[in-house]
């Protein structure tokens, strides 16, 4: 069958779309207001460039490799004794206990409030207070974090006192970091399941799978690049933050285990991360090594640089034109194991 062809003088000039008007015939508080957003957006990138290439410059030419396997020491001479070794495992120490509890957590809450919503009452009460948990300082949540771990019930997760728990370790410091990362991946997961098509579900349903099967197996496996953007965004979270660890992990400057078990101790010990590295070295700090403290700040930027770009990465739309997971019932079958 031929195609049929309209020619452009056809075509009456009511139906043609208007022309765009440009900028120069907005109204005057409209081009005010248009050229603010472009010089604001404009100034925040120059200062993040700047903040990137000034710790650039500044931590490449402080940094070097021994300071990634040497401890800290106590000297007179900081500059030319130690290194950051304990404050990077420290690091890695507390984001991974945040971590750990974050995520299940933050997810199967982030369901809950999507898919059940049940009872409503208690829906709305949690979210929001985990709008409110999103806003608290983390200074706040530090204060009230040792008033909770310092009880004497405690006394497992730190080294304990005859008075009760001293509630600094690096399990007190994970388990109230956590409350910092889960705002995100509640945020992601809930708003992922509320992008994904009701007819989704009803299709899950119509071939005899319960609601928990559904979630488990459909729903979940769909928003996978969401659950993970949140995630590591907890992540860059508990990475990035001071306050927390300041009182609750005891700020030695290097790691003190707590007894004779390895790994144990180690979590019950206290210890410091590399924010806490940067500050004790800062001018404001007691360490008064500068060098340090910018080669130190000069790693923190760069792991969150990357944790910022394996966001963009596993968060990114897909490719135009590939189908999405849950797309159709043939793949929603398959994803169920559902056979005749």
């Amino acid at each position: 069958m031929a195609s049929l062809s309209v020619s452009p003088a056809a075509v009456p000039p009511e139906a043609l779309p208007a022309p765009r008007e440009g900028v120069s015939s907005w109204p005057l508080i409209d081009r005010v207001c248009y050229w603010l957003c472009w010089v604001t957006g404009i100034g925040l990138c120059v200062i993040a460039v700047a903040i990137v290439a000034f710790m650039f410059v500044k931590g490449i030419a402080y940094l070097r490799p021994e300071l990634f396997v040497k401890s800290p020491a106590a000297s007179l001479r900081q500059t030319q004794s130690g290194g950051f070794l304990d404050p990077i495992i420290g690091t890695f120490i507390v984001t991974a206990i945040g971590t750990a509890v974050a995520a299940p957590v933050g997810i199967a809450l982030g369901v809950w409030l999507s898919e059940y919503r049940s009872p409503r009452w208690l829906a709305r009460v949690v979210g929001s207070s985990i709008e409110i948990l999103a806003g608290v300082p983390s200074i706040v949540l530090a204060l009230f974090g040792l008033l909770i771990v310092s009880k004497g019930f405690l006394s497992f997760l730190s080294q304990g006192s005859p008075q009760g728990s001293l509630g600094e370790s690096f399990l007190c410091a994970g388990l109230f970091m956590a409350l910092l990362a889960m705002p995100l991946i509640v945020a992601a997961t809930y708003e992922a399941l509320e992008q994904v098509p009701n007819r989704v579900r009803e299709a899950s349903f119509a071939l005899g799978k319960t609601r928990a099967t559904t979630i488990w197996r459909v729903l979940l496996p769909s928003i996978r690049p969401s659950m993970a953007g949140g995630v590591v965004l907890g992540m860059g979270r508990i990475i990035g933050d001071t306050a927390i660890v300041t009182v609750l992990l005891g700020l030695t400057i290097k790691n003190e285990p707590v007894g004779s078990t390895p790994l144990l101790g180690t979590l019950r010990g206290t210890g410091s991360t590399l924010t806490s590295y940067v500050y004790y070295n800062s001018p404001a700090g007691e360490g008064n090594s500068h060098e340090k403290a910018y080669a130190a700040a000069f790693v923190l930027l760069m792991v969150v640089l990357l944790l910022n770009a394996l966001v963009t990465r596993i968060t990114r739309g897909r490719e135009p034109g590939r189908r999405p997971r849950w797309y159709g019932l043939t793949g929603l079958v398959g994803r169920l194991g559902w056979t005749r």
